[in-house]
């Protein structure tokens, strides 16, 4: 969901003030010893940083946890999905044997199916012609050839997919049409359908795809009459929505009213989250990305709550570190791989069904944009970081120039280490600045944790409680602002062979403690032998 950041109330209350003081003086102390190059507990005045998990295990995190999204116009192009693209299936691969890809985005409200070369698209609205319109400014066709190569990209991936129909611009005829070549070329790797991109946002004057009464009774009203359509030529199409761009509200109002109107046919409720944006703002910086949304925190619990009880689950469908193509120095950054882990397993220990970043090449963004993309003009460097993909794109390049991992790839592979586990609270005894920690029991027995120093002068020095050794692998860069030389234990991730861990740190039980410590922006990953 693209939820503004709010102040928490009280914020500046006695007591607030009390706690906040007590936490500089920790955390002066915490850095004092770090910056002498030994363990804060052995300062005069340190604390000691100790973790420890709480006793009952929550929700599993599915194993198809993760997902990148894509826009459906990307299809336009069928040898991008396709079997024979190997860098960019090798990356799939790498991220996760078992994904979820989506289609979706602004364009799905602009791409029409072209089932016969007589077809001809439909009319484009008014507000195309308008400079200060966001949404494309021309229609994109999407043969069946494209959903042939898409089949073949995803077995050879292991991935499965989402699939986003048109409620913008489209008829409820033509998607079922769509919807039915989807289906049998797909078969059991389409996950759900959707049906419209952000609906809520039709009325704004930047969009002006609906009215301006347009609201959730009447976005209800067309989605149903879309998703019978596809319903009366896909007897057992499952159905997902309404992938909004920012209100809980409407999420909410679809998990309870939705599955009332067609029992049985809805899986999944879905939305988006955009931390920060446009690129073009001065407020979208580092600093802001890894800070905490508090909104996030509120928000994200109801809406998954509200699917729960009414058995479905939640999906964040769409989303980035910053919307409009993302923000250069920023989005593409390796700041945003610690950002990316920690959103992805904060949404995990909430019980979220999964999260799909968003992606692409600047070309098929900036179409989906109305022709604009506004992270490409604040720099001389910008546009050569363009040239290989939109700045917040997980994956950069094309079949001719070949594919790479950016920063945030590396950090959703840092969270999918905890897939398949059930999620226990991992718990500080005092609370570092701007630091997280998620754990899972796993299947076989053994625990895994994940941790996350976003602070770029804090260094921490970490005892946890265990009696068992451990192996750790370490998420690393230059800093917060670098662009290239990540690595994941020792490793870049690449697409002409596969990624194994280089240096796997042996970390021995002694007292009952595993110790180690984190360098300023890092992250890492343990592997326990057993249950803690």
């Amino acid at each position: 969901m693209n939820w503004n950041r709010e102040k928490l109330d009280g914020e500046h209350s006695p007591s607030v003030r009390r706690m906040n003081r007590r936490r500089f003086l920790t955390l002066t102390a915490l850095a004092t010893g770090a910056l002498a190059g030994t363990p804060v507990w052995a300062q005069e005045g340190a604390a000691k940083i100790r973790l420890s998990l709480g006793s009952a295990a929550t929700g599993a995190v599915p194993l198809d946890y993760l997902g990148f999204s894509c826009e459906t116009a990307q299809l336009a192009d069928p040898t991008f999905f396709a079997a024979d693209n190997r860098e960019l299936v090798s990356l799939f691969k790498a991220l996760t044997p078992k994904g979820i890809l989506r289609l979706g985005g602004n364009s799905s409200d602009f791409c029409w199916w072209k089932a016969r070369a007589a077809d001809q698209p439909p009319e484009l609205p008014a507000s195309t012609h308008r400079a200060d319109n966001w949404m494309p400014h021309s229609f994109t066709a999407i043969e069946p050839v494209a959903v042939d190569r898409l089949a073949g990209f995803l077995k050879a991936t292991g991935w499965t997919a989402i699939y986003g129909l048109n409620l913008g611009t489209g008829t409820p005829e033509r998607d079922a049409e769509e919807a039915a070549y989807v289906a049998r070329r797909l078969d059991k790797r389409l996950l759900f359908f959707q049906i419209g991109n952000e609906p809520e946002y039709y009325r704004n004057g930047n969009n002006r795809l609906r009215s301006q009464d347009w609201d959730f009774d009447k976005y209800l009203a067309q989605w149903l009459t879309f998703a019978k359509a596809v319903i009366a030529r896909v007897p057992d199409a499952r159905l997902g929505g309404p992938d909004v761009g920012s209100s809980a509200e409407w999420v909410i109002r679809f998990a309870q009213e939705a599955p009332q109107q067609m029992p049985g046919r809805i899986v999944a409720c879905t939305g988006h989250y955009y931390v920060m944006g446009p690129p073009d703002d001065p407020r979208v910086t580092v600093q802001r990305l890894l800070a905490p949304d508090p909104k996030v925190d509120r928000e994200a619990p109801s809406i998954i709550r509200a699917a729960r009880e009414n058995h479905l689950v939640y999906r964040m469908t769409e989303g980035n570190s910053c919307y409009r193509g993302g923000k250069p120095g920023v989005s593409n950054a390796f700041c945003s791989a610690l950002w990316a882990a920690d959103y992805l397993l904060k949404l995990a220990s909430f019980g979220c069904a999964g999260v799909n970043l968003h992606g692409g090449g600047a070309g098929v963004i900036r179409i989906s944009l109305g022709g604009h993309l506004p992270g490409a003009q604040l720099s001389a460097e910008a546009a050569a970081i363009a040239a290989q993909g939109s700045f917040y794109t997980p994956i950069a390049g094309s079949r001719e120039m070949g594919f790479s991992a950016r920063p945030v790839f590396y950090g959703m592979k840092l969270a999918g280490v905890l897939t398949g586990g059930r999620m226990r609270p991992a718990l500080f005894n005092v609370s570092p600045a701007n630091a997280g920690a998620y754990a899972a029991e796993m299947p076989d027995g053994s625990t895994r944790m994940v941790l996350l120093n976003k602070d770029a002068g804090q260094k921490l020095e970490l005892a946890i409680d265990s009696p068992h050794d451990a192996k750790l692998w370490r998420l690393q860069a230059r800093g917060l602002t670098a662009i290239s030389g990540v690595t994941l234990a020792g490793a870049e991730i690449r697409p002409d062979k596969t990624w194994r861990p280089a240096h796997e740190e042996p970390l021995a039980s002694r007292d009952g403690q595993v110790q180690f410590a984190m360098e300023p922006a890092s992250g890492a990953a343990l592997f326990f032998r057993g249950s803690l």
